[in-house]
């Protein structure tokens, strides 16, 4: 059977072919691409302190702050169990929305590529986000709104190494919010570059040692 990274396609682009923004981050990792995907997609992002839950955690307790700024008497969000990629394909994981708020497993294909996406407003100070479902997320064209899709996918590099690669796109449903989304993503686009940085050395570093035998 060939594979959609065999016909050099990806996974991604079934979700967001045509995009306003994007970013792409590599890193080749010792380990062959099953190991390096199945740590990808298991480890657990809150275990290791790095840019990349600092922002998780920033961007999930905005909406808190500020709702406490209005309102003392509300009580704090409860904190993340966990961070995990793979959360976002488990259905009791999705219902429950402990992730990150808005964003849905799309798709995967073990050891290949994994793929995720959130549909907001991420230029606002308070980041509004609005859960579109899996089979729901391709044709989403509401205005005012940003879709956000990323994917993680990694290929052999030589004999006992890989490289995954981190994409980021981004696409606006109007031009009100494109423009809105450009002012933003020349102010962030770097830091989103350290933080998927931060996440591919992440998995570098929880890749077994035996994961090259």
């Amino acid at each position: 059977m060939t594979t959609a990274l065999e016909r050099n396609t990806l996974l991604i682009d079934r979700y967001l072919p045509d995009f306003d923004e994007t970013r792409i981050e590599h890193l080749v990792i010792d380990g062959s691409p099953e190991a390096v995907y199945e740590t990808m997609r298991d480890v657990d992002f809150l275990m290791v302190h790095s840019p990349i839950t600092d922002l998780a955690l920033f961007v999930r307790s905005l909406p808190d702050k500020v709702g406490r700024l209005r309102n003392r008497n509300e009580p704090p969000a409860p904190p993340l169990p966990s961070l995990k990629l793979s959360a976002m394909f488990d259905r009791e994981g999705f219902e429950r929305q402990d992730v990150m708020e808005g964003w849905v497993g799309l798709a995967e294909e073990r050891a290949r590529e994994i793929v995720f996406g959130a549909v907001g407003k991420p230029w606002m100070a308070d980041i509004e986000w609005k859960t579109v479902p899996p089979d729901e997320f391709a044709g989403f064209d509401e205005p005012g709104w940003a879709k956000i899709v990323a994917s993680l996918s990694v290929r052999e590099y030589g004999s006992e190494r890989s490289i995954l690669t981190y994409e980021a796109r981004t696409a606006m449903t109007d031009d009100d919010s494109r423009q809105r989304f450009s002012r933003y993503w020349t102010v962030v686009s770097p830091f989103v570059g350290t933080i998927m940085r931060a996440l591919l050395r992440t998995v570098a570093v929880s890749v077994p040692d035996d994961a090259t035998s």
